[in-house]
């Protein structure tokens, strides 16, 4: 018997849920390319206090945290939780303006790609293992034909991969708080280191409208919306068919890249990039495909 609140979606089917999970990744990456253009302007630092400033108003707005009390453990866990995500913030910023976005991400995700196998003895995942190294060196500048490749965009790319990794460790410990306390309350620790941050490096070139308007607009594609987009997806789609789809956001993030700010990758990029969502896949199948 279905609950006329259970979803926003309407059929069985997982076609619309998945189209909603591909629109979240389209969007967080469309809000990139958009923030890529005004890096020159604002820098790294104004884009991200933009981002995480708006977030976190927003879902303060929205989830009131303050509500309901928290002990001293959960809000060691929180204040670890948004640092790291307000430095996972920071520091991808740092790559895209450096790096292709396409091959930044393929990157990010060997974070929780990590931290998906590193408690697994599939055998599957030593080969998903295989896959992602494999496409590492394919990007580093180590391998052929990647020297052009700014290797401090590649290591600030590796930088923001450790801390998703650690966003998922204590974000996981600080998920037993109610509804969205622990995300609220994580973009608030982010905004008020990444905030000052931005206003030091930009000052008042933050308050011009237009620049304003696209900051908003920033927050609301790479934040608001993926996220919507994610939990309707969530509670439609099986964990295994959700994860292996969410493991096309490299070479989603490439497209967009490609299309809207022309960075065109080699090859041996896309081979790359298709490495590692090959072992984002093989990590998210699941060990039992249950009948549905």
């Amino acid at each position: 018997m279905k609950n006329s609140i259970d979803t926003p979606f309407k059929h069985d089917s997982f076609l619309l849920p998945s189209l909603a999970l591909l629109a979240g990744q389209i969007s967080v990456n469309l809000g990139a390319a958009a923030a890529k253009g005004l890096f020159p302007l604002i820098g790294v630092e104004g884009i991200t206090a933009y981002r995480v400033g708006f977030s976190a108003l927003l879902l303060l707005a929205i989830f009131r945290p303050w509500r309901s009390k928290i002990n001293r453990q959960d809000g060691i866990n929180i204040v670890i939780y948004g640092t790291v995500l307000g430095l996972m913030n920071l520091l991808i910023y740092r790559a895209f303006n450096l790096i292709p976005i396409g091959i930044a991400v393929a990157i990010e995700v060997t974070g929780p790609l990590a931290v998906a196998l590193w408690s697994s003895r599939r055998p599957r995942d030593f080969i998903a293992v295989s896959s992602a190294v494999l496409g590492l060196f394919l990007l580093l500048p180590l391998g052929a034909g990647t020297a052009r490749l700014d290797p401090v965009g590649i290591f600030y790319a590796f930088g923001a991969a450790i801390c998703w990794a650690l966003y998922i460790v204590f974000g996981k410990r600080a998920a037993t708080l109610q509804g969205g306390q622990a995300v609220a309350w994580g973009m608030l620790v982010a905004a008020l280191f990444t905030v000052p941050l931005g206003i030091a490096y930009a000052g008042a070139a933050l308050l011009t409208p237009a620049i304003m308007l696209t900051g908003v607009l920033i927050a609301i594609l790479s934040s608001a919306l993926p996220y919507t987009f994610e939990i309707s997806a969530l509670r439609r789609l099986p964990q295994g068919v959700f994860g292996i789809l969410s493991s096309a956001a490299p070479a989603v993030s490439a497209v967009v890249g490609m299309v809207f700010l022309n960075e065109h990758l080699t090859t041996l990029q896309w081979s790359a990039i298709a490495c590692i969502v090959m072992a984002s896949v093989l990590s998210a199948v699941p060990g039992r495909v249950a009948r549905q």
